[in-house]
């Protein structure tokens, strides 16, 4: 009976929330009403001491001071000439391939993506001089709005991410553990992006522009040499993490020293410049923190309800492989992706979703990767994929089009997803080679 009546509370309280995401109320706010519920129907203890002290315990966590510099990091490098810089730099080495320059699109979000930490960043920073030059050289205009909506997820993949610092924050784990398990997977989206750009090159010659003539070895490194600053910032970020010489926190810190001298060189860092990123930076700060409250309230409602306990012994009573486990959170991730962002979900269901996956066996670095995929798949899923409304508003089309012109790569995504359940040491080993057990 009393399992009967945590089942009909999970229930209650499923439809409370659906209620007030459905009437519009803020995602923050509704995950804090709903814990209140939760809170109300389950306890006598003082709702308002619990919000206090759970909202203030979730907020001033250090690891969470690494947000903000890393969306403010993102921020800057958005208002510089870096896009124009990385396209001109790129082009000359990649003519050879099938595809030629539409392959710009993934080592150039690759590469921007280790030094924003945010999908929207990165697909509109290149996204704004790639399809221009793409659209004038008759590359076709699918495969090249695709491999842009694609390649850009990279930036919540490819550490610094901010999703990634939501995740372990959430989750309890080391957030320099899992942006070090996300570098690997990130290169290995790259290269499956690529090789279906390659393939569909081939199989469509007729659609693939001639290469443009050859250029001395010389000039291409002459063109190349704007990036070596960027290259540079993220080499000292990725090598400073893997060799423990400063946490993520101090990382950020001078990532954003180092995007500002960037911003500086390259001569578009005014005080215009500097006060928008800071303000932009301010309010997504500020709605990810409003988030993370409201899901700190309602974690703890649970573990007084009980009901994540419940589900743990549930799926240990069902005996569930960890694939099959992973297969069944993928369907459930892909559905979600469809109706709420990417951070949303991390926080919506990691109170449900990580007692189950620590029951499992499941390591929750690996987890996390995991699940970072989903919300990659959830930036090219229509209706809400912000992916997707970046590149209609750039290019005049509609968020269906796009959308249809991005499949590809969401499949692409989901085969990582299974590539990296098989064989999670790809995940594992940046992780395990810098912190050995």
């Amino acid at each position: 009976m009393a399992n009967l009546g945590m089942i009909e509370l999970a229930f209650v309280l499923l439809g409370v929330m659906i209620l007030l995401l459905g009437s519009g109320v803020w995602i923050a706010v509704s995950l804090g009403l709903v814990g209140f519920v939760a809170m109300a129907l389950t306890t006598s203890l003082p709702l308002g001491a619990v919000l206090a002290t759970t909202t203030w315990s979730a907020s001033s966590s250090w690891t969470l001071a690494a947000l903000p510099l890393f969306i403010w990091m993102g921020e800057i490098l958005f208002r510089t000439k870096l896009s124009e810089e990385m396209f001109r730099g790129l082009s000359p080495w990649v003519q050879w391939l099938p595809g030629r320059l539409t392959h710009v699109n993934v080592i150039g979000c690759g590469i921007f993506a280790a030094v924003s930490g945010s999908s929207a960043a990165t697909c509109a920073t290149i996204g704004k001089i790639a399809l221009p030059e793409l659209d004038k050289r008759g590359y076709d205009k699918g495969l090249s709005l695709g491999s842009l909506a694609g390649s850009g997820t990279l930036g919540l993949l490819i550490p610094p991410s901010i999703p990634m610092v939501v995740y372990a924050v959430t989750a309890n784990v080391s957030v320099l553990q899992v942006f070090l398990g996300g570098f690997l997977p990130g290169v290995l989206v790259m290269v499956l992006y690529s090789g279906y750009i390659i393939i569909w090159s081939l199989l469509n010659p007729n659609k693939v522009p001639p290469r443009d003539p050859p250029m001395p070895f010389r000039r291409k490194l002459q063109e190349s040499a704007k990036l070596a600053p960027c290259l540079l910032l993220i080499m000292a970020v990725f090598l400073s993490l893997v060799l423990g010489f400063a946490t993520a926190t101090e990382c950020a810190a001078w990532g954003v020293t180092g995007a500002l001298l960037l911003a500086w060189w390259s001569g578009t860092l005014t005080r215009k410049n500097f006060l928008e990123s800071i303000m932009s930076a301010t309010r997504l700060t500020c709605m990810i923190m409003l988030i993370l409250a409201g899901a700190a309230y309602t974690t703890a409602a649970m573990a007084y309800t009980g009901i994540p306990a419940a589900l743990a012994t549930w799926v240990q009573g069902q005996q569930l492989t960890p694939g099959m486990l992973a297969l069944y959170l993928s369907i459930m991730y892909i559905i979600l992706g469809c109706l709420i962002d990417g951070i949303s979900m991390i926080v919506l269901t990691a109170v449900i979703v990580l007692p189950m996956v620590r029951q499992a066996g499941l390591d929750l670095v690996w987890f996390g990767v995991y699940l970072i995929i989903h919300v990659e798949m959830a930036q090219i899923t229509p209706p809400v994929g912000f992916n997707l409304f970046v590149l209609q508003n750039m290019s005049g089309r509609d968020t269906f089009t796009v959308a249809r012109a991005a499949f590809p790569f969401f499949v692409l995504l989901l085969a990582s997803v299974f590539i990296i359940t098989e064989y999670p040491q790809i995940v594992m080993f940046l992780p395990k080679l810098a912190f050995p057990d």
